[in-house]
């Protein structure tokens, strides 16, 4: 998976969610079909000749009121340039060419970054010829498209594609495991950073050459060696807001693609938010090993139960991934932080893990007999042989006679038997059904 992310940005109602959705939905058919996963994101990953990047679309994040929103609107351009690789500037033939789109146009110009200019809304010959007046913008890459019907989105597609790098290997440079601190502004990401390596900065070294968009520190004590990638703590020069969301979201999905297992921060006082879910679901779908961390523990009102109930009520609104550790600490107070590294470091060896081929027949097969899958059309479905794919996250085939007609039940039960075997906790596992 490549960290390559476009963001889409353009004024109001030129149709940035339509085609967000549309880049979208080539994969939204193949991948979601896990429930509870939400439509109303901003964030995605498309999938294109074999290539796949983010796609962030900025309308999402738009407040509404008018005043505020010319300004808020070119904050966002300066992010969505300063943050992602390539930018789509959508603007649309029925109104033509206006004020903002102007000023927009002014500022990607400036910019170093590749802009794909998107007509939209061009949908017969009148309106082609009427999209000419676009080229006044003075972009080279031009494409004229509609989002609605998808009529000339595999151009930009292409032209897009043609950018990401061939192999885009995962930082694949350095062996040690790789964890990212995410979560949302002020949950207090870089107190925990600071706590596990504070005074200790003498042994703790900076590895130079570093985007200067995460630091990376190489976290060496109490023989524990890995590396940490944190998303919060570097101040822009430019004067944005460092609360912005979208700011904060797309930092979260660098930094997500860069690790191996992503420590999820949440407030324990606000709980969890849409965002948080929404990080969260990212993070499955990449296939990345996820601790979640509830901070600011000590601020809680202790009952008995207090933590049981709260894990409970995490669990049920992650499900239907509930094999996750839950750790809750107060990074300012330094408790449990220890045990956030010691669990991080347990979910990485679980997302490596390789199970012999022997031991995962003798163990699933059982499972199998205990429970066949449901009959489909009069056919008895027959698994009879699984196999661990060599792949960077667990990955599991079955090999059966039928297997397109094994539904999602059945596999969530092999599932939890794969989990109820096996360490896996904290890790995403893919199963898939092979004709033998």
């Amino acid at each position: 998976m490549s960290g390559f992310t476009v963001a889409i940005t353009g004024r109001p109602n030129v149709g940035k969610s339509t085609l967000f959705n549309r880049l979208l939905e080539q994969r939204q058919a193949i991948v979601d079909d896990q429930s509870g996963v939400t439509r109303d994101r901003q964030y995605g990953i498309s999938d294109w000749n074999g290539k796949s990047f983010n796609v962030i679309d900025t309308g999402g994040f738009v407040p509404t009121s008018d005043d505020v929103f010319e300004q808020e609107i070119k904050k966002q351009v300066v992010i969505a340039v300063e943050e992602a690789h390539a930018v789509i500037f959508m603007v649309d033939t029925a109104t033509g060419i206006t004020n903002l789109d102007e000023a927009m146009a002014d500022m990607l110009r400036r910019s170093a970054k590749p802009v794909f200019l998107a007509v939209n809304k061009v949908d017969n010959s009148d309106r082609l010829l009427e999209a000419a007046e676009f080229y006044s913008l003075g972009f080279d890459n031009i494409f004229f498209i509609s989002a609605m019907t998808g009529s000339g989105t595999g151009e930009l597609l292409d032209a897009i594609t043609e950018l990401i790098p061939e192999n885009d290997t995962e930082t694949a440079n350095s062996p040690l495991p790789k964890f990212a601190i995410i979560g949302q502004p002020n949950v207090g990401k870089s107190s925990l950073l600071n706590a596990l390596v504070g005074r200790e900065r003498a042994i703790v070294s900076d590895i130079a050459g570093t985007t200067r968009d995460s630091t990376h520190t190489h976290y060496n004590l109490f023989h524990k060696e890995f590396i940490l990638i944190d998303t919060a703590g570097i101040r822009r020069k430019t004067k944005v807001h460092e609360d912005l969301e979208f700011y904060s979201v797309i930092r979260a999905i660098k930094a997500m693609d860069e690790a191996d297992v992503c420590l999820l921060m949440l407030d324990a006082q606000k709980g969890l938010t849409a965002q948080d879910l929404n990080i969260f679901s990212l993070a499955v779908k990449k296939g990345k090993g996820i601790v979640v961390v509830v901070n600011k523990w000590d601020l809680m009102e202790k009952e008995t139960n207090t933590s049981r109930d709260f894990e409970k009520l995490l669990k049920d609104r992650f499900a239907p991934f509930t094999d996750l550790p839950i750790l809750f600490i107060s990074a300012t107070e330094k408790t449990r932080i220890f045990k956030v590294i010691e669990t991080a470091l347990e979910v990485y060896e679980n997302r490596q893990r390789k199970i012999p081929t022997s031991r995962l027949n003798e163990v699933m097969l059982k499972a199998v007999e205990a429970y066949h899958a449901p009959v489909v059309r009069g056919n008895a479905i027959k698994i009879k042989y699984v196999a661990q794919l060599p792949t960077p996250v667990p990955s599991f085939a079955f090999f059966c006679n039928y297997p397109d007609d094994v539904k999602q039940p059945y596999r969530n039960y092999l599932e939890n038997q794969l989990r109820k075997s096996f360490p896996l906790e904290g890790v995403p596992i893919r199963i898939y059904f092979r004709k033998k």
